[in-house]
Formats: C-alpha cells, sequence, structure tokens
C-alpha cells in the first residue's frame, strides 16, 4: 500500500513538474501574447495535456446518431453558421480569425484531429480547450453536437458544391446584405415564413 501511494505521489510531482516547464517555456518564449507562435515544448506538452485531461468515459463515448444524409446536412448548416468563422469551412483554419490565434486554430482535416475518437470530439466542443481560442457549446440538445462530430469527419472529403453551398450559408455582414428595394407607402407586410430553422445555443462556463 504504502508503494503505491508512493508511486502515485512520483507521478504526481512529475506531471506538476512538466506542468511548471511548460508554463516557463510559454512565458520565456512571449508571454501571453498570441502573436507569437508557441514554442516547440508548447506544441510537444499541451496536446498531451490535453488528451490527459479528456475523461476516459468522454472519451469511449459513442456518436448515437446514424450518419445519415439529414444528420451531415444539419451538422454541415450548423458548421457554416457557427464555426467556419475560425475554423473556416473546409476545416483548414485559414480565416482572418483563424490566422490570429495562437495556438493556432488546428486544421481539422489532418490526422490530429481525424484521429480523436468521437467521443474527444465532442467533448472539446462541448467543453472548449483552455488557453486557446476554442470556447465551449452547450445546446439545448447534446444531438446538435454529435451532428458537428459527423460532419468534421466529412470534412476531408467535402466537395466543390458542398463548399460553396456553406459559402450561403456563412453569417453575412449588414453590408453584404444583398439590397432590397424600397417598398411604396401603405404596401401590405411580406409574408412571415411559417417555419425558419435556427440554432439556439449558449457559450459553456
Amino acid at each position: 500500500m504504502f508503494r503505491l501511494l508512493r508511486k502515485l505521489i512520483v507521478a504526481v510531482l512529475a506531471l506538476i513538474g512538466l506542468a511548471a516547464v511548460a508554463g516557463a517555456a510559454i512565458f520565456a518564449s512571449g508571454g501571453i501574447s498570441a502573436r507569437q507562435a508557441p514554442g516547440r515544448v508548447e506544441t510537444t506538452l499541451l496536446p498531451k495535456f490535453r488528451a490527459a485531461a479528456i475523461p476516459s468515459s468522454a472519451r469511449q463515448s459513442k456518436n448515437p446518431l446514424p450518419a445519415s444524409a439529414e444528420v451531415l446536412s444539419e451538422g454541415m448548416e450548423h458548421f457554416a453558421d457557427h464555426c467556419a468563422v475560425c475554423h473556416g469551412n473546409d476545416g483548414s483554419g485559414n480565416t482572418e480569425m483563424g490566422r490570429a490565434l495562437n495556438p493556432r486554430v488546428p486544421d481539422m482535416r489532418q490526422p490530429g484531429t481525424q484521429q480523436l475518437s468521437d467521443g474527444e470530439l465532442f467533448y472539446i466542443i462541448e467543453n472548449g480547450v483552455r488557453l486557446t481560442g476554442m470556447p465551449g457549446w452547450t445546446h439545448e440538445s447534446p444531438d446538435d453536437n454529435w451532428k458537428l462530430v459527423h460532419f468534421i469527419r466529412h470534412q476531408p472529403k467535402l466537395t466543390p458544391d458542398e463548399l460553396k453551398q456553406m459559402e450561403s450559408l456563412n453569417p453575412k455582414a449588414p453590408d453584404d446584405e444583398p439590397q432590397t428595394a424600397a417598398k411604396p407607402e401603405g404596401a401590405a407586410p411580406a409574408p412571415t415564413p411559417a417555419h425558419t430553422h435556427t440554432h439556439t445555443h449558449k457559450k459553456g462556463a
């Protein structure tokens, strides 16, 4: 019993030591500035810390939704509307926001993301990642994030037609909205659509 406890203490102290080394490396290489790319120590250790911080129960979770065309379409719509501003429609991270972040937004088509389990992807979407630009997103239904997991799996295979469709779904700035002609005075108001599909979400803690 004592030997097991001693090993546990040594392991905890080793982790604390690694965290201290990583923290020192971060500040020595540029402090808290997001303008400077992370150094080798930070880029090597932080993914390991992230992986270790995800509970095994979450890591082993399976996607409860089938990979149907409808699920994939809804995941694509959600990603284009909420995620593409940083990640890009294609998942490359090559956007104005993505290029300004350090640590950089990952290329979600690459093994670093695609080799994560479905449960790990869901956990990261749901909870975010500290010390990065990734917030946690909690939706009215967890199915929304599981649909995103399916879409992330599909990103390496996106077609030109799908990318074009996503561009039409991206949020538009007021100046980009098409201008409509002024209505004559006394004209009847435009009919209200019978159904509008929206995503209700709140930022996670």
